[in-house]
Order: C-alpha cells, then structure tokens, then sequence
C-alpha cells in the first residue's frame, strides 16, 4: 500500500514539474500552506480561549479558585504526557530555536507531527494559566505544514525552506491578523537569505493565513490606538527604551540561570512538580502572569489603570497610585520567571507574547508614573504600543517586526516615529551586550548558527559527518605480515591504509609510499604491518564537520580515519567526499 502510494506521489509531481514550473508552482503552495496554518492558528485560539473561558467562568465551585495554584501545574503535566505518550519516534522541542536548527543542519526537515502536536500542547499549557504565547507554536506548527508539503511534493532544499517559512509567517498572521508583521517576521528571523522571488509566495501566504483565520476567529486582540503623539514627550519615549532595552538583558541573564536550575534536574515529573508549584504560587500573588496576559494589556489601553492589581489579594491598594506602580514593576520583574519557569518545566509555548506583555507593563509605568507626579502628561496608550515593541524587538533581534507587527495590531501607524526611536534603541541597548538573541544563542553556543554573511559556514552547518564516512576502505590488522598482504595493498588503489587491533580498535595508516619503498627491500618484506604504521589521531564519527576540517589542515592529510566513542575504526573521511556534498547542497540551493 506504501509503495503504491509513493509510486502515485512520484507520477504526480513528474506530471506537475511537465505543465508547471517550480517557481510558479511555490505560489499555488504557498496560498494552501496559508490556507491551513490559518485554519491552525485560528484551532489553537479558539481551544486555548475555550479552556481559559471554561476554567475561570464556566466552572463553578465555591472552592475553585483554590485550583488556581494547581491549574498551571496540571496543564503543564498534561502536556508532557501528550508527549511521551503519543511521540515516541520524533523528537519534540518548543520554541523557535529549533526552527532555525532545522534550517541551519536539517534541510528545513520539520517533523510532520509539529502541525498539531504544537497546537494540543500549547493549547493546554496556556489554556491552564502557563504563563508563555501561543506565537511560537503557531509558528512552528505553520513551518511544519510547509515543510512537510515541500517534501511531499519533491522540492529541494531552498523551496522547502521557503515554504517553511511561509508556513511560520502565515501562523503569525493568522494569529494576530497581521500579514506584514508576519512576513518580516519570516525574513528577520527564519531565512536565511531574502532574495525578491520569495516576497511572492511569503506575501500570498500570509495574507491568504489572515483572511482565513478572521473567517474562524474575529476576536480583535487589542483595543485599537488612534491618539496621535507629542514631540515634547519624546524624552520620555527614549527613557522608556533605555528601561525596556536594560529589561531584555535582565531577561537574557534570568532565561540562563532557570533553565540551567531546571536542566539539573533530570526526573520530567520532578520537574512538572518544582515548576508547577512555583508557578502557582506567582499565579496567586500576580494574577497577570496567568496565561497570555493579554486581557490586562487591553484593560490598560482602555484606561482601566488599576487592571494589573484590581483581581489580586492586593486589591484593597489599587486606589494609591504608589501601589499600582509598585506592583506592576513587581508583575514585570516576575513575568519572565513565571514565562521560563512554564518552559523549562515542561510546559510549550514562546516568549513572543510575554515580551509584548512585559513591554506593554514597562510603557504603562513610565507614562502612569510621569503623569501622576506631574513631570507632564502623556498618553499612556501611547506609550504601552511603544513599550510593546521595543520589548519584540531587542528581545528577537528582530526590530522591524516588533514595529509592524504593534502597528498592526492596534493601528498604531500614527505612533511610527515613537515605534521606531523606542524599538531601535532598545535593541541596540540589548545588541551592544549580546550579540545573538534569545533564539539564536543555544545554537551559536554550540556552533550550529546559520551566518547569512558566511555562504561556506551556513554550508558545512547543514552537513553531517557520518553519512560522508567512505566505509569501503580495506582495514588490517597491526599484527598481518607485509609479504601476506602487500597484493591485497596494491589492488585496493588507495594510498591510505588503515591498521587495527585484534579488538577493531583503529591503531595508525600506512601509506602507499611506504609500501612500496619495502617492495625495493625483499629482505625485508616479512616485517609486521605495525612496524610500517605512522600514528595518526582519529575523529569520532560524531565530531562536527568543521573540526574534522580543521583537524585536517591543521595536519595537512586529505583523509582521516574516522573511529566510534570506544575508538574502534569505522572508515575514512576524505575532503573529496566533503567538497562533493558541499557542491550538492549548492545545486540543491539554487533555482
């Protein structure tokens, strides 16, 4: 039956690359994968508002809120035995790192899986008070569906991506209505080079995503900003991204240190267990940190000011300014901790709608505060839609989207100027400290960034080095005599031959110069194969392939033997086999 259907895959794409071309082709693509990451995004609203709804008003117990300690802690564990109960043969990861890991040393290979194992996940974590967003998953869930449909249909390496990235964008859009925030969002983030032909597709995608969604999910997120801004208040908007841009390296430093406490500890249950009562706890005190958060953010656009303490067991202060201020510099210091703490506890999500929460937090204290001690009077609104940006945009690297995507979603196109001076010095702040995002760094830790800068690194980053091992070669053993293997040497046509122990362990190379300097010397053709050996550091088959590159002109050799983790000789690794790859990956890469 598979290979029935494999066999009508093939016909079909032979049939379709005869009457169209891939390029065109990459639009009727990109529109279907638009058409189902919408329909994803709008699924994954509509079920996480469906449990949010249910939890805190459709439940009635007169204990219930009780629960509210517990709620997170239960989304959280329900999502990690989503995982290991019904993913046990891909490999489930949260966040937007791994998209860029994938791009960068997987051809863009997303697993099929991540098109509605993000949605259930996210949906209970953030359904159940987690405190993360829902943009992440969508994101990864719509790079699932375009990858998958340019494996499906036969497409190489750079029209997969491209569809991938289509797939990403068209999530953001369907989520939050913004079709050009979502495009930037693809470009600045996920690909890794933007050439015009790919605006085409990106385009249709995400505004066919956006259509789609608003057919299944009207909802509108934020109250809409129309007060236009003062120039006497833009003193006021640089301090606000002096604080927003110190706030995302404050983030960077907490992101570090909880998932370094929590990667320490190694039972899951454990985990679900410390995250989630922590996690409870802060739910208790700061009720914002509950969920997306959204619903405060919208309360303060519309004057509610009091919003961020009135649902807490601080309530009885809201009407002293000073309480107010303090408590929300309170919720935004905790915002982070609750949002990484839900991470690394099991629970999936992102950080793309708690930076918007944290910015908007930190835009609602500098404007409250300088109206109420009378420095001036500015519009709060105003500065919140800044604070929000700013806060996307150091924190992903990515000001451009931080600017269009708030833009957006509060038409907020009369705060432009404010939107771009707040944005660009709040990244430039975080920039100036941390060269990479919160998104990039694991993977420039570990050496596996794509630098869109450098063709050759982005290359050898999405090639591995166990499939280039040449396994073909003729190995002996250090004990065989020459006389007995001299004809076997000569017939194999190579010029390195490996040397092992009884046990397989690799020992030295003998090099065919060498054997033959011995034919000149028949006295002593009966010497041992180890007398002839030059010692010769291996490379572990798992090593990357920068540092067998490395190794190799470091010694000046064109192969190296290539051994297990117990040093036992597997076969050889030769630059020619690189440099062959390397020229495929390239071909692959090109229209």
């Amino acid at each position: 039956m598979y290979i029935r259907f494999v066999n009508f895959v093939d016909q079909l794409n032979q049939y379709r690359q005869s009457k169209i071309s891939n390029k065109n082709f990459l639009i009727i693509a990109a529109v279907i994968v638009g058409i189902l990451a919408g329909l994803a995004a709008s699924l994954l609203k509509g079920i996480t508002h469906k449990i949010e709804h249910f939890l805190q008003t459709d439940l009635t117990w007169q204990y219930k809120y009780y629960l509210y300690l517990l709620f997170p802690a239960i989304g959280i564990l329900l999502s990690v035995l989503y995982v290991r109960r019904f993913i046990r043969k891909g490999k489930f990861e949260t966040g937007l790192t791994p998209l860029l890991y994938t791009i960068s040393k997987n051809s863009s290979k997303v697993e099929p899986h991540n098109s509605y194992s993000q949605i259930i996940t996210a949906a209970i974590t953030v359904g159940f008070g987690g405190s993360t967003g829902l943009e992440a998953p969508i994101a990864t869930s719509g790079a699932s569906i375009g990858s998958t449909l340019g494996r499906f249909l036969g497409l190489n390496y750079r029209e997969t991506t491209l569809l991938l990235a289509c797939g990403a964008a068209s999530g953001i859009a369907g989520a939050f209505n913004t079709p050009i925030a979502g495009i930037i969002f693809a470009i600045e983030i996920l690909l890794p080079e933007f050439t015009i032909p790919a605006f085409i597709p990106l385009l249709l995608s995400a505004a066919t995503a956006a259509v789609v969604a608003q057919l299944f999910y009207k909802e509108q997120l934020f109250f809409l900003v129309t007060e236009g801004w003062q120039i006497n208040a833009l003193g006021f908007y640089v301090l606000l991204a002096v604080l927003v841009g110190l706030y995302s390296i404050y983030f960077g430093k907490v992101n570090s240190s909880i998932k370094g406490a929590f990667y320490k500890i190694k039972n899951p249950y454990q985990k679900i267990a410390v995250g989630g009562i922590m996690l409870g706890v802060l739910i208790f005190l700061f009720p914002t940190l509950y969920g997306e958060g959204y619903i405060t953010i919208n309360n303060l656009l519309k004057g509610n000011y009091t919003a961020v303490i009135s649902n807490s067991i601080f309530s009885e202060y809201s009407h002293f300014p000073a309480a107010v201020i303090v408590f929300t510099i309170a919720t935004v210091m905790l915002k982070s901790v609750a949002t990484l703490i839900t991470l690394s506890a099991g629970g999936n999500g992102g950080t793309f709608a708690p930076s918007l929460i944290i910015g908007g937090l930190l835009g609602f204290i500098v404007s409250y505060t300088i109206n109420v001690t009378g420095l001036a009077q500015v519009s709060t609104a105003n500065f919140i839609v800044a604070g929000m940006a700013a806060a996307l945009g150091s924190l992903m690297h990515a000001p451009l989207t931080g600017i269009f995507l708030i833009a957006e979603i509060t038409g907020g196109y009369v705060l432009m100027i404010p939107l771009m001076i707040t944005t660009a010095i709040a990244y430039l702040i975080n920039r100036s400290v941390s060269k990479y995002s919160i998104y990039t760094k694991p993977l420039a830790d570990k050496g596996e960034l794509s630098h869109h800068e450098d063709k050759d690194t982005t290359v050898l980053n999405m090639m591995r080095l166990a499939p280039l091992v040449e396994r073909n070669y003729l190995a002996f053993n250090e004990n065989d005599l020459l006389v007995d293997r001299i004809a076997e040497i000569l017939k194999s046509k190579r010029n390195v031959v490996p040397i092992t122990t009884e046990e397989g362990k690799f020992k030295g190379v003998i090099y065919i110069e060498t054997v033959l300097a011995q034919t000149m010397k028949p006295n002593e053709m009966s010497l041992k194969l180890a007398d002839l050996m030059e010692e010769v550091k291996p490379v572990v088959i798992s090593a990357d392939l920068k540092v067998a590159l490395r190794k190799m002109e470091q010694e000046n050799v064109w192969v190296l033997p290539v051994v297990n983790g117990y040093g036992k000789y597997i076969g050889m690794l030769s630059k020619t086999s690189i440099f062959n790859k390397y020229r495929d990956i390239l071909n692959q890469q090109s229209y």
